[in-house]
């Protein structure tokens, strides 16, 4: 496994809390499906398994396109109500933390 940096470490935090969010605080199959998918592709990205690391940069490519993909769908569908209540809000708070994760990637980029 390689050395693990700040960025890293914001790449970790952030899709775990975009994952945690989406799983445990809104009851729907979709949101669940979500939340398995930024799991996955966490570990696909991260985690020394030799398939994954040889196509690093395809791993990266898809984790950022989807992190894109679910803020665009939440633009298009999503509860865009903004009141105080914590249900109302934690679109917000998972878009956030998915445009921080974009962030990272796009510092984390991959050499052509």
């Amino acid at each position: 496994m390689k050395n693990l940096s700040i960025k890293h470490y914001g790449i970790i935090l952030f899709t775990l809390a975009t994952a945690v969010l989406h799983l445990k605080l809104i009851p729907d199959i979709g949101f669940t499906l979500n939340g398995l998918g930024y799991l996955g592709l966490l570990g696909a990205y991260f985690l020394p398994i030799a398939f994954f690391q040889s196509r690093h940069k395809l791993v990266w490519w898809v984790l950022f396109g989807y992190t894109l993909l679910t803020i665009i769908l939440w633009v298009i569908m999503g509860e865009m109500q903004f009141d105080a209540s914590p249900g109302a809000m934690i679109g917000y708070y998972a878009k956030a933390a998915e445009v921080a994760l974009l962030i990272l990637l796009w510092i984390d980029k991959p050499a052509k």
